[in-house]
């Protein structure tokens, strides 16, 4: 797309923001940056030193004269600024969509309600694997702004993709997109409506072509649901699926505890599931996933068959902290909503003191209601979320306490967890009332877990 002299407005002024603002001037664009909030002073920093003009603390007149708008995914729909571009018949971009216009590489996108970051690492691990040039972005670390028009050619591109991301993108096309799972998430920027989260996930794939490629869960119910809605037309991109509890027409599957890839109608036994390296039958499924990704993408078996064997998961991500007096500390703080959380206790075989909370996003805490009972025995609320989690938790779990600060849910949860129990953050909840993100919160977490 060609942008130069275009006069484009970038609304929210943080990571995402800051590096689609430097990437549109690059390329020939009249950039303004606004902000309805204060902008740190790194990204302060940042744009003065790139002489892109921007304003912080309310929009005024000038942020709503440009050629079209490209929205930072921490800026909701609702936005006056952005509802100013849509009903004045003007196109609003995400930083994605912005970003697909300078890279013309081979790009996989991965989105889902959970699990985005494991699958996106370990396709970047078995990348190495395989001695295969990638880079990681998107809403794990980089942004993918940062580098799209960096980039070399001949290196692939893997993205992990929020919901928020999807919205509003127009022409980006993925040669290889991935859904993991779609559970009810961030419910509170899509009306209180799950069908309009779904859209936005299942948005992933509408640009993609039949030589594309589309890869998603079996076992989800919502995604199976999806896929009969559409069909599978010649228009669509090639659908692969995985499962981990039958056998699939294309893709990967689970038969007599194997490993098994389907492709062109023919089985491949890949390896035995007790050689995969990281346990759960969730991070299995993020294994398949990411196993036909890479197989799609022309890597061997043998490299897929290392990275299963050998990738170790990552950080704030059921992490094992440390083991005091016979307690497991876990570090789950990449747990932002409630699905995630069932998986995390599905994955804890012993008692459990839960640390819950922070800013709620239209989370029900009683589809958690059997595991808390089965294996939890103390709930310690935090954040925001504490009088919602008291209100529907109070009698599912013999003890239900409120922390005023990390610190205080640390010293509790020692309090009350005993020898072969273990402790659990794993919040179901965005960090922002207490935290600068899911990261911090976690570092914290650690930090103070150490000091025991």
């Amino acid at each position: 797309m060609d942008i130069r002299n275009r006069h484009i407005v970038v609304i929210g002024a943080a990571r995402s923001g800051v590096a689609v603002a430097e990437l549109l001037q690059r390329n020939g664009a009249e950039v303004f940056v606004t902000d309805a909030g204060s902008v740190p002073e790194v990204f302060r920093n940042r744009l003065a030193k790139s002489g892109i003009p921007f304003e912080d603390g309310g929009h005024s007149e000038r942020a709503e004269t440009a050629d079209f708008a490209v929205v930072s995914p921490g800026v909701p729909d609702e936005a006056p600024l952005v509802q100013h571009y849509l009903n004045a018949g003007k196109k609003v971009c995400s930083e994605i969509e912005a970003a697909s216009w300078f890279a013309p590489n081979h790009v996989i996108a991965v989105t889902g309600s959970n699990g985005k970051t494991t699958t996106t690492s370990w396709m970047h691990h078995m990348w190495e694997a395989a001695s295969r040039k990638s880079v990681l972005g998107g809403n794990i670390g980089t942004a993918w702004s940062e580098f799209a028009d960096k980039t070399e050619k001949e290196t692939d591109v893997i993205l992990e993709v929020s919901s928020f991301q999807l919205d509003h993108i127009h022409t980006f096309r993925p040669a290889v997109s991935v859904i993991l799972n779609i559970t009810p998430d961030h419910l509170n920027r899509y009306q209180n409506r799950f069908e309009n989260y779904t859209a936005s996930k299942m948005s992933i794939m509408k640009n993609q072509k039949p030589e594309d490629v589309f890869i998603y869960n079996y076992d989800d119910p919502v995604l199976k649901e999806q896929i009969a809605g559409i069909g599978i037309r010649p228009e669509h991109p090639a659908m692969f699926s995985y499962s981990v509890n039958e056998a699939v027409e294309r893709g990967a599957y689970i038969k007599n505890d194997e490993i098994v890839l389907k492709f062109n109608g023919k089985e491949e036994p890949l390896m035995p599931v007790s050689q995969v390296g990281l346990k759960g039958k969730h991070n299995l499924g993020n294994g398949l996933a990411a196993a036909i990704s890479a197989r799609v993408s022309e890597i061997s078996n043998e490299a897929i068959r290392e990275s299963l064997e050998t990738f170790e998961g990552v950080e704030h991500r059921l992490e094992l902290v440390r083991i005091l007096n016979g307690v497991r500390w876990i570090n789950d703080s990449k747990a932002t909503n409630v699905n995630a959380v069932w998986f995390a206790l599905q994955s804890v075989k012993v008692p459990t003191v839960l640390i819950l909370g922070g800013r709620d996003k239209g989370n029900n805490y009683l589809e958690l209601k059997d595991q808390l009972a089965e294996k939890v025995h103390t709930v310690i609320a935090i954040g925001e979320a504490q009088d919602k989690i008291c209100d529907q938790l109070g009698d599912v779990v013999p003890y239900l306490i409120k922390a005023d600060s990390m610190e205080d849910a640390v010293v509790t949860s020692f309090k009350k967890a005993r020898k072969g129990e273990v402790v659990l953050l794993s919040p179901a909840c965005a960090s922002f009332d207490m935290f600068d993100s899911y990261e911090h919160r976690g570092e914290v977490y650690k930090n103070l877990v150490a000091k025991l």
